[in-house]
This record gives C-alpha cells, sequence and structure tokens, in this order.
C-alpha cells in the first residue's frame, strides 16, 4: 500500500470517513473493486510515481488522478511489504477466485468425494488469501504454513463429510426441511473451517506478536512529515495480534455467511418453480449468478466490519505499553485482511 512507498508525507487514508462504518464499506469497495485487476505492469508503476511524489511534497494537494492512483496501489501491494500481493488472492480477486469453488460446494447433490474435493479446493484457496494479505512483520515459515493447510482442510471436510452423513438419520424432519439443511452443510464447514484456517495461518502473530505504532493527531503527523521522519513502532504487541486475527476470523464468516447461506436457499425454492424444473441445465448459471450478486455486496459489508489499521487504547495492550501511547494514549496497527 501507499504506506510502504517512500516520502515522510502520508497520504489521506481514504476519501471515505474510515471512522463510520459506511464510509469503511464505500473505502472497501474500492479495494474490492475487479477491475483494478486489469491494471498493467506500466499502470502499477505509474500509481506508485503519482504517490511517491505527494509523499515527497512534489504534488501539493490530491486530486481525481492521484485518488485513482491510490485506489490502484492500495488493491494491489501488500502494506507492510510493499510487493504486489499474487493476483488470485488480492482482495479485488476475491469475488472472482471464490466463485468456482462456492459454486462447486454448493452444488446439489454432491457425494462424499465431490464435498471433500471441493471442501480441499475452498481451503486451499484460503489459506493463500490469509497468507498473502496477513501482517507481514511476523512471517511464517513453510513448515507452519504446511501444518496449518493440512489441519485446516482436514478440519473443513471432517465437518462436511459428518454432516452429510448425519442429516439423512433425522428421521423426525421432513423431505423440505432434510433438503434445507443438506444445501447449508457447505456453510457450517466453511464458517468453522475459516475461522480456524484464519488462526492457524496467523498464529505466529498471536505467539510473537506484531508491530504497533503511536497513534498522530494532524499536528505530530505534519510536524513529523515536516522532519522528514518515518513513523517507527514503539514494539510488538500479542494482544494486538490476538484482537487483529479475531477480528479477520470473525469478517470471514460474516462474509461467508450470505453466499453461503442465500443462494442455496433461494436455489431450493426456484428449483421448485416451474421454470427451472422444466430447465435444469439452468441450474448451474442460476447458481452461478446467485453466488456472483450475493459476493459482490457481501465482500465489501464484511471487510468494513473492523477497520484496517485499528487505534486501541495502550492499557488496553501489555503493560510496557502503557504509557507509550500516542495522541489520545492510543497505539495503531494494521489488521491485515
Amino acid at each position: 500500500m501507499s504506506a510502504s512507498l517512500p516520502g515522510s508525507r502520508d497520504l489521506p487514508a481514504s476519501r471515505h470517513d474510515l471512522n463510520t462504518y459506511w464510509g469503511r464499506v464505500k473505502h472497501s469497495a474500492e479495494i474490492a473493486d475487479p477491475r483494478t485487476l486489469f491494471t498493467s505492469n506500466a499502470g502499477l508503476e505509474h500509481a506508485k510515481t503519482l504517490v511517491a511524489q505527494y509523499k515527497q511534497e512534489k504534488m501539493p494537494s490530491m486530486t481525481p488522478e492521484l485518488w485513482q492512483a491510490k485506489k490502484t496501489v492500495d488493491s494491489t501491494l501488500h502494506p507492510d511489504t510493499g510487493q504486489p500481493v499474487f493476483l488470485p488472492f488480492r482482495m479485488s480477486c476475491f469475488v472472482i477466485s471464490n466463485l468456482v469453488v462456492t459454486a462447486g460446494m454448493l452444488t446439489p447433490g454432491l457425494g462424499t468425494a465431490g464435498t471433500i474435493g471441493w471442501q480441499w479446493a475452498n481451503q486451499s484457496l484460503n489459506v493463500g488469501i490469509n497468507n498473502a494479505n496477513a501482517n507481514k512483520s511476523t512471517p511464517l515459515s513453510t513448515s507452519t504454513i504446511v501444518k496449518s493447510y493440512l489441519l485446516a482442510v482436514g478440519a473443513s471436510c471432517s465437518v462436511a463429510v459428518g454432516l452429510n452423513s448425519l442429516i439423512p438419520r433425522m428421521k423426525r424432519l421432513s423431505p423440505g426441511a432434510r433438503t434445507t439443511l443438506t444445501r447449508l452443510v457447505p456453510f457450517a464447514a466453511v464458517a468453522s473451517a475459516g475461522v480456524l484456517n484464519v488462526f492457524l495461518m496467523r498464529g505466529e502473530e498471536i505467539r510473537r506478536g506484531i508491530d504497533i505504532f503511536p497513534h498522530e493527531s494532524e499536528e505530530s503527523r505534519r510536524e513529523r512529515e515536516e522532519a522528514k521522519q518515518q513513523l517507527e513502532p514503539v514494539g510488538r504487541s500479542k494482544k494486538a495480534a490476538t484482537l487483529a486475527v479475531g477480528e479477520t476470523a470473525l469478517s470471514r464468516v460474516l462474509n461467508a455467511t450470505p453466499i453461503m447461506v442465500l443462494p442455496p436457499l433461494i436455489l431450493v425454492r426456484l428449483q421448485r418453480t416451474q421454470w427451472l424444473s422444466q430447465r435444469p441445465r439452468m441450474v448451474l448459471p442460476v447458481n452461478l449468478g446467485l453466488i456472483l450478486t450475493t459476493s459482490l455486496f457481501a465482500l465489501p459489508l464484511a471487510l468494513a466490519a473492523f477497520p484496517q489499521r485499528q487505534a486501541v487504547k495502550a492499557t488496553s495492550l501489555e503493560q510496557e505499553f502503557h504509557s507509550r501511547g500516542g495522541d489520545g494514549g492510543l497505539l495503531e496497527f494494521n489488521r491485515g485482511l
């Protein structure tokens, strides 16, 4: 992101008010905009140049072109490393990357092999997204990534297969109720394994802590920028890491809930209509359309649940940071996506 580019002058965090939920929704929609995926290498370099010029005070103020450059940078580069996030794992590609695996998991009538295969594919994608967008101040070893990956895959497959075998035994339920519950099995598997996946992939952050920074007032920020100084961390906090990982796990559930619940329930209803029952070949495209539409709306709403750059009271963290808060006694950290 822009914070990783040269220059001591900070860009405005967003053109929207990030202190409000709807402001964060609008900001998240920009980060998740799939159109940024078509930015060429030359376009990205041009955007980085514009952002760097502003940070080095060669541009006096934000312009529409500079806002677009910031959007390109924020949706492409990792805020800690300054390197492009691998394209399939960017938040701007999240809807597209998830479309195929989600459709696969929600396909009616999957057998055991199909259930395991699609749950494996989904958790493989989740591992890539979680690792690519995690806070990079605490890197993960390859062995930790592999162990976390295998545990997450095992958890999701166990939940899915276990629930699929349990539901047919519920004889007191009507056939319609059993059908509805069967369609919701992928949600239960994705939600439970998704939370586990985040904690496993980012567990090293909790064990070692993440970088935290003093919160700045506008005046102190200007003074630092005039002195050509970078904002330096005051240390590493395990409590901040626990909060960051926990909120990220919850946002994954918030994102998965409408995507994994609404399309299958709507599809059950549509399959009972005369139009779709007479056109079985339309089930797949209708399912894909429902998932795509829901995903486009759900992702910004889930990402905006918690600020990415979060400020907390210094007294809520470890004792060593209680007297090291910045403006208002606050400390900041990058939650990650």
